[in-house]
């Protein structure tokens, strides 16, 4: 069995984080704050799309992306967390299953946290933003991934908290949970998949029973 999981919702809550930043970029740039609610709904789209759906010219979203990757920096280690369980979570499924992580996020950034948190071992594969050209919703983060593990008569599933990962799952031809840890609803979510949990080890716990 494969498991891929997400990151921000799934494992780890970098939502302090990820609002600093955003506030930095804005103020750095002389552009008017947006709320954190705003800015939350929009948690697990690539960084150009957030930003241009809070009403940023497409021409300076790069160089606003440029300062806030540098700030998210040197901030995220001390301002993102593990989920509830996500640990035990990662332990779990590593004893049944080869893991890979597929996220949004800048896989640089990912890798260091995942290793602050000390269980990057446990993955075989990091897919970020920088490894692909299409991020989730597309098939493509899902593919990079399984192209790089070997798939031969092994079940693949993806593990998320929005509909991003879920699309991209059924895009990708493999089989999807949604977990309510993070920033998509039930209502949402079973709208996507018929497997939903309340986090990633009761995840984990349903693939280990299905596993035997």
């Amino acid at each position: 069995m494969i498991i891929l999981f997400d990151l921000d919702g799934t494992l780890i809550d970098s939502t302090d984080a990820i609002l600093e930043s955003f506030h930095h970029s804005f103020d750095f740039h002389k552009l008017s704050r947006k709320e954190d609610e705003e800015i939350k709904a929009l948690i697990g789209y690539p960084l150009d799309i957030m930003y241009e759906n809070l009403g940023v010219q497409k021409s300076v979203i790069a160089e606003i992306i440029t300062t806030y990757k540098e700030r998210y920096r040197d901030i995220s280690t001390q301002k993102t967390t593990l989920l509830q369980n996500a640990k035990e979570a990662v332990e779990l499924a590593s004893q049944f299953a080869t893991l890979g992580i597929v996220t949004t996020k800048t896989g640089r950034y990912s890798q260091v946290l995942m290793e602050h948190f000390e269980i990057m071992h446990h993955f075989d594969v990091l897919i970020g933003r920088e490894h692909v050209q299409n991020p989730k919703p597309n098939a493509e983060p899902i593919i990079k991934a399984l192209e790089k593990l070997d798939t031969k008569n092994r079940e693949v599933w993806m593990i998320g908290d929005t509909k991003l990962d879920l699309l991209a799952a059924k895009s990708a031809n493999v089989n999807s949970i949604g977990v309510l840890s993070g920033y998509d609803s039930n209502e949402t979510l079973k709208k996507f998949t018929n497997v939903i949990f309340n986090d990633a080890l009761e995840a984990a716990l349903y693939l280990q029973k299905r596993k035997k």
